[in-house]
């Protein structure tokens, strides 16, 4: 089930990853919007959008997709070098620039501002912005919503090195929900089942958390690694590419517990659903910092949940109940 689901996305992201990681090399801050929330937008954003929404929509026309960008800022005079920069981009290193020009443009990123729905797309078109800024992390995070649960999840990650297979194109990360999940090497074209990591020894154990300190507790965070007496340092990295590494065994325990200066924060669903099912057909497991599991049934955001914990079975509940003993 949702072969051609998963083929026509993997394809999709591989485009968007070929044209961005062109991008990313040429980009500079200045080739920006910054957004009321004060995230920042790039061209490769926008690009990466249109080029995953257009082939969605192209194959899949009933199937509403719920992405994070728009093209209203696009629209405004003041952006108009940014819009050509972009159309440059499309003719210079887009496998689709013959059918591409400003209206379509423009339509192909909005076909991502549908509302969710019984079964939806959702997209992350530069999961890492920041990351992306820096020519490090980043991921384009693409994932279809059956009745409330992720039913596929696919994770592309240009930058990403492995220790025992290396790609200079990078790797995909993708899974079926009760099917397994893998990972694609896109320079020699193949891929393998993954896993997580077996380790018994909580000493042996690692954190992975992001660069922004913004996006979680940290102190919180340390506290329960003395618990669990984890000795090594935490790997830091931007975007969910920290799922895709709990997946492939490179790390155990990943968490985003809402920081103090913004307790109230809700995760974006786009942020999390691809690399969650990936995580969960390892063998790992996904769920807020108090154990509920995720709903992807309340908007673009998940309103039922706090923060986010994706860990090895063996030390889930064990951090759960720390931060329990420390929060309520």
């Amino acid at each position: 089930m949702y072969k051609k689901e998963l083929k026509i996305g993997k394809n999709a992201v591989i485009r968007a990853m070929r044209i961005v990681s062109n991008i990313q090399r040429e980009l500079y801050m200045r080739d920006t919007i910054t957004k009321s929330d004060k995230s920042p937008v790039t061209i490769a954003d926008f690009i990466s959008q249109a080029i995953v929404c257009k082939i969605l929509n192209d194959n899949f026309p009933d199937i509403p997709i719920v992405a994070e960008e728009n093209s209203n800022d696009l629209k405004n005079p003041e952006y108009k070098e940014i819009l050509k920069k972009i159309l440059y981009f499309f003719e210079k290193y887009s496998e689709i620039k013959k059918t591409m020009n400003k209206d379509i443009l423009f339509e192909s990123i909005d076909f991502g501002s549908k509302s969710t729905e019984k079964i939806f797309w959702t997209l992350d078109p530069i999961d890492g912005t920041k990351g992306f800024l820096r020519g490090e992390q980043f991921a384009i995070a693409l994932a279809l919503i059956v009745e409330e649960e992720v039913k596929l999840g696919i994770l592309g990650c240009p930058n990403l090195k492995t220790n025992n297979d290396t790609s200079s194109s990078g790797y995909l990360f993708s899974a079926i929900k009760n099917e397994g999940a893998k990972i694609f090497n896109i320079e020699k074209k193949t891929s393998k089942k993954i896993f997580v990591s077996n380790i018994s020894s909580t000493k042996e154990m690692r954190f992975i958390e992001s660069y922004e300190s913004s996006h979680s507790n940290l102190e919180l965070q340390n506290k329960i690694a003395k618990s669990l007496n984890i000795e090594k340092p935490p790997v830091q990295m931007d975007s969910q590419v920290k799922y895709g590494m709990i997946s492939n065994g490179d790390a155990e325990i990943y968490l985003r517990i809402p920081h103090p200066k913004t307790p109230n924060y809700k995760e974006k669903i786009w942020d999390h659903a691809a690399g969650s099912i990936i995580v969960e057909e390892s063998g790992g497991i996904v769920s807020d910092i108090f154990g509920k599991k995720l709903d992807f049934n309340t908007g673009k955001t998940l309103k039922n949940n706090t923060g986010i914990l994706a860990s090895i079975p063996l030390v889930h509940n064990n951090v759960i109940k720390i931060i329990k003993e420390n929060l309520t």
